[in-house]
């Protein structure tokens, strides 16, 4: 049994509000059970210098956690001026998630920051934040093509990512703190709506994992991604 009741291939509830602030060209507030993350999308008419004049478009990420997001209060990274390793690998990861659906020829030379400020953290945030993102990049772009910025649409497929494991012997999907802080295997999966790999980054934690169980894993994190692009293209329809 999980700790949560939840079936072994049932992931937590996700609920997904746009628009959620005024400013950014795109924004979602996503639930993913009780991790929430906010994502914004924010249009620039400039792309980083080793891509200007190339035509190319960009698209990148920054991440966060508010100092009260988890069960104790963390220092802002700020107030130590600089960001932790963890913070780093998680906004490059976000950022090449990202892209890995964008035509950028589409795009045009103009750049779209992608901010995913964690909320509240129960596990599985860089997930949600991915998810999340490619929703405010998507409501921002809508806002180009609109404009007549952007003449066909530069996001090629849409992007998700979910998270799995091995807990208590057996594969889970979508797991959540008390689960990721006891498995014995935790990997975070990336995918397109078209179901192919972005990133997969998978390690056991004092334990092995064979391939059999990897595979099982793998289609855990296909349904849970099928799932999480339904949600996706109903909130941005």
């Amino acid at each position: 049994m999980r700790p949560s009741g939840r079936e072994l291939n049932e992931m937590r509830a996700v609920s997904i509000e746009t628009d959620f602030t005024k400013h950014a060209e795109g924004s979602a507030l996503i639930r993913m059970g009780d991790t929430h993350v906010l994502c914004t999308a924010t249009i620039e008419d400039r792309v980083p210098p080793f891509i200007k004049g190339s035509g190319l478009g960009w698209v990148t990420a920054e991440y966060g956690m508010l100092p009260r997001a988890t069960n104790t209060r963390m220092r802002r990274e700020a107030a130590s001026g600089k960001q932790g390793g963890r913070t780093v690998e998680i906004q490059r990861l976000i950022g090449r998630s990202l892209r890995a659906g964008v035509d950028r020829v589409a795009l045009g030379e103009r750049q779209i920051t992608v901010d995913c400020d964690v909320l509240q953290a129960d596990g599985g945030t860089r997930c949600a934040s991915i998810t999340g993102g490619w929703i405010a990049l998507k409501l921002a772009v809508n806002k180009l093509m609109k404009a007549g910025d952007v003449v066909s649409d530069p996001l090629t497929d849409p992007v998700a990512a979910i998270s799995c494991g091995i807990y208590a012997g057996q594969p889970v999907l979508d797991l959540d703190y008390p689960e990721d802080s006891e498995a014995g295997v935790d990997g975070n999966f990336i995918m397109t709506g078209t179901k192919q790999l972005i990133e997969v980054q998978m390690s056991a934690e004092g334990s092995t994992y064979s391939r059999d169980q990897m595979n099982a894993l793998l289609d855990l994190a296909e349904k849970g991604v099928s799932e999480l692009v339904t949600a996706q293209k109903a909130a941005t329809s």
